[in-house]
């Protein structure tokens, strides 16, 4: 009993009517967790250049992996839209990953890399935003949200990362993405889609974008650019779930498999652009 009355004794705050006793300790809170590392004089060489010495190959883990996420805004707010296929190399593992991860009611992460490393770093996001709203009552922002992680995988640099995420949220300043990466690489844009499928979400999203589509119009080209981008790309596949952020918090769409959507779309007739076409082929001179 008396360790646990010496645990919270050394400071005390009030809250209400209600006196609480509290120790929060700020290093321990924010501190990064510690994991096994090459027990050598510099870890990130070490990863770059071990090699075997009896077959004198490199010894350095290589992942193959691939996805399709997008995000973009659009008058009203974000549309995010991903498949749900993970890979293991050439094998699939499963068609039923969640690759939008839910960090509070206000912001999104996505899931691009390697699924444990997106997970656990965006679900460590996750807890420092809470605890950051605790402690200034009021939401954090998606720019410091995206800092934060930003750091974090920062000070992880070289030591085998993989992660291509988006942090997608709406706060005092309206809606926001930014892009993140394994290399602390932080950007901020309209208009993002990450993972071995995006050049052919990119496709489609720049045909049809246009920021005064309305949600339900938005929502169906985010579904379409991650299916054409799952049709010609073998990591991508499964469901596509679609996820819209408004000023009152994200709001999920559900989810359609990739099977059904195909032959629904196969149905539908094709745009014709031979008209647009002719009269530019008319002026060629031989």
């Amino acid at each position: 009993m008396d360790s646990i009355v010496n645990k919270f004794k050394r400071s005390t705050s009030t809250w209400g009517d209600h006196n609480m006793l509290v120790n929060f300790d700020v290093t321990k809170e924010f501190s990064l967790p510690s994991f096994d590392i090459p027990p050598c004089h510099n870890p990130i060489e070490f990863l770059k250049h071990n090699t075997d010495e009896k077959s004198n190959a490199e010894c350095r883990i290589k992942f193959k992996h691939g996805t399709t996420t997008l995000a973009f805004k659009f008058q009203g707010g974000i549309i995010v839209s991903v498949d749900s296929r993970a890979t293991t190399g050439s094998v699939i593992a499963t068609q039923n990953i969640r690759k939008i991860i839910e960090i509070n009611p206000y912001l999104l992460g996505t899931m691009a890399g390697g699924a444990a490393d997106c997970t656990f770093w965006e679900r460590e996001l996750g807890r420092r935003c809470r605890l950051y709203e605790l402690r200034n009552k009021e939401r954090i922002s998606v720019s410091a949200a995206s800092k934060l992680l930003g750091n974090i995988v920062y000070s992880f640099k070289g030591m085998g990362l993989s992660m291509g995420t988006m942090v997608v949220g709406w706060d005092k300043i309206g809606p926001n993405i930014y892009y993140v990466d394994a290399d602390g690489t932080r950007l901020k844009g309209d208009l993002f889609s990450v993972g071995s499928g995006s050049p052919f979400a990119y496709g489609v999203l720049d045909s049809a974008y246009d920021f005064d589509l309305s949600a339900h119009d938005a929502a169906e080209l985010g579904r379409r650019a991650v299916y054409h981008a799952a049709h010609r790309d073998s990591a991508s596949g499964g469901n596509i779930h679609v996820y819209h952020v408004k000023q009152s918090g994200w709001e999920n769409l559900g989810f359609r498999d990739f099977d059904d959507l195909h032959w629904e779309y196969q149905d539908q007739p094709k745009p014709s652009i031979i008209g647009d076409v002719q009269p530019m082929m008319l002026n060629i001179q031989d």
